[in-house]
């Protein structure tokens, strides 16, 4: 019962050699961000230029940054007793006013972006420092450092939402990159020190879903964007080879993804005895590179759906091909971790898209976007053929030591 639960009446309980599931009531927050992630892609469409570019990175910072956050918090707590799924409904309201503020944050409503951003992050820690019993004083130490530095972004997000103009930005971007160094800091606080690794163990096998949950989120609304793009549009030649691109496209970045990397990630998050560190750098940092490489290949997808024809524009070259190349060189990091070793399809998979860049110009959008998705199928093949031949090989050679012994 959650009351003889030594980690706590509203913390999970681990069971040896299980994982614990993904509730239904956190798959139910996940619906929110669904609608950021469109809302974070619409507005870099919309405001597709250097000073807007800055501007979406921020925003998108601290929409995965509020996510992943929840994602830790909800790896200890228990989110099928009712205080903490209120706790999650709550964090619904927060991000759903967060999410409708994104296209307008650095206009009308920066101070209602700031005040739900701040109130979800602050919140939510303090919610977990209440919910942890005395005993546990490591865990407790941590959440106080946590809430501590989150506390200090918040007074630069509020202070940001009251200013306008380039102030806005600057303090924004104080906000985020304070609330970024911090893990790496180790939430150092005086007189508390430095967390420990210890306080940061979570259950693998949920941690790996939940992201992998938000690789889904992303992937999802790219395909729901097309889908409604192409719904809208006269169905030519050009305008259904685009859509069979761009649906390849997110099928391959769904492969590179899913058919190895994730799967391996989670066992090794499992079996690892500094599982926190793990999630710290594999999980809570070396996604957003992947997360955001899919949403700014949303962005192309919307462009040449639209107009396949004629020339590419800076916009879609930088969308089409940046897209994917982010996104790989996200996987690549995010394997060297789990697995140790580069990708060298990775590798090959970023260097033909570097060389695509210098002949983007002369393309048309659609044989941009056909020729960046061709690279991805390359490159998903490629992993999925090589590293199956090294399982072969290990499992032939380990057959052969037995029988010789």
């Amino acid at each position: 019962m959650a009351a003889d639960n030594p980690r706590g009446a509203m913390f999970r309980v681990i069971a040896p050699n299980q994982h614990s599931r993904v509730t239904n009531a956190e798959l139910f927050f996940d619906l929110v961000f669904v609608f950021a992630v469109t809302q974070v892609s619409h507005t870099l469409l919309h405001h597709f230029t250097p000073l807007g570019a800055v501007h979406v990175t921020v925003l998108f910072l601290a929409v995965w940054w509020v996510w992943v956050y929840t994602a830790w918090v909800t790896n200890w707590l228990n989110p099928e007793l009712t205080p903490v799924r209120i706790l999650l409904f709550l964090m619904m309201l927060g991000g759903l006013v967060l999410s409708t503020t994104i296209p307008t944050a650095f206009e009308g409503r920066g101070l209602w972006f700031a005040i739900a951003y701040a109130t979800m992050q602050v919140g939510r820690t303090a919610f977990w420092l209440f919910a942890t019993p005395r005993h546990r004083t490591l865990v407790r130490h941590n959440a106080i450092r946590i809430l501590t530095w989150l506390s200090i972004s918040a007074v630069l997000w509020i202070a940001g939402g009251l200013s306008e103009g380039e102030t806005r930005l600057w303090l924004w971007i104080a906000a985020v990159t304070w609330e970024y160094i911090s893990p790496a800091a180790r939430f150092w606080v005086p007189k508390l020190g430095f967390s420990s690794v210890e306080a940061w163990a979570v259950e693998g096998g949920h941690m790996a879903e939940r992201c992998a949950g938000f690789i889904i989120i992303a992937l999802g609304e790219a395909v729901v964007v097309n889908g409604a793009t192409f719904a809208e549009l006269d169905w030519t030649a050009d305008n259904i080879l685009a859509f069979v691109s761009a649906l390849v496209g997110a099928i391959a970045m769904w492969w590179i993804y899913f058919h190895k990397g994730a799967e391996a990630g989670s066992e090794l998050l499992s079996k690892s005895s500094e599982s926190g560190r793990l999630a710290r750098l594999a999980y809570t940092y070396l996604h957003m590179p992947i997360i955001a490489g899919i949403i700014l290949t949303a962005v192309s997808d919307e462009l040449v759906l639209k107009h396949p024809t004629g020339h590419s524009d800076i916009r879609t070259i930088v969308s089409t091909i940046g897209g994917p190349l982010v996104f790989l060189v996200g996987t690549i990091l995010f394997k060297l971790a789990i697995r140790g070793f580069l990708q060298l399809s990775h590798g090959i998979g970023i260097i033909a898209l570097a060389v695509l860049w210098w002949f983007a110009a002369d393309l048309s959008p659609l044989w941009l976007s056909v020729a960046t998705s061709v690279i991805m199928i390359v490159v998903g093949v490629w992993e999925s053929v090589s590293l199956g031949s090294k399982v072969g090989e290990a499992e032939e050679h380990q057959s052969a030591g037995g029988g010789s012994a």
